[in-house]
């Protein structure tokens, strides 16, 4: 899973063409951290068709909040650099965020 930055998010995800799955998430975030290995399952099963990132939301406080993540952990699907869903705190379940992939392959 690329792990993306303030200096790389606007160009990893904002500017791809198609479909990104981003993880936002931080270290002193337990159910993030739980997350974290059923996102690289589903990297696994599903990354050939969409691009995944993650981005620690604790180096990257301001890009955060521009896109709108106010709790964690947030899993959001953008398309073509635009926001089209996204799994909050307790939606963002590996059953949950498997529909929401299958939902745009």
């Amino acid at each position: 899973m690329l792990a993306v930055d303030k200096t790389t998010f606007e160009q990893e995800v904002l500017n791809a063409e198609g479909y990104v799955l981003v993880d936002f998430w931080s270290e002193g975030c337990e159910p993030c951290k739980a997350l974290m290995p059923h996102i690289e399952e589903l990297e696994k099963q599903y990354g050939d068709q969409i691009k995944f990132c993650k981005l620690d939301t604790t180096k990257a406080r301001r890009l955060a909040i521009k896109q709108k993540i106010l709790g964690l952990p947030v899993v959001a699907m953008y398309k073509d650099g635009e926001k089209v869903e996204e799994k909050v705190k307790d939606d963002a379940t590996k059953v949950n965020i498997e529909e929401m992939i299958k939902k745009y392959i």
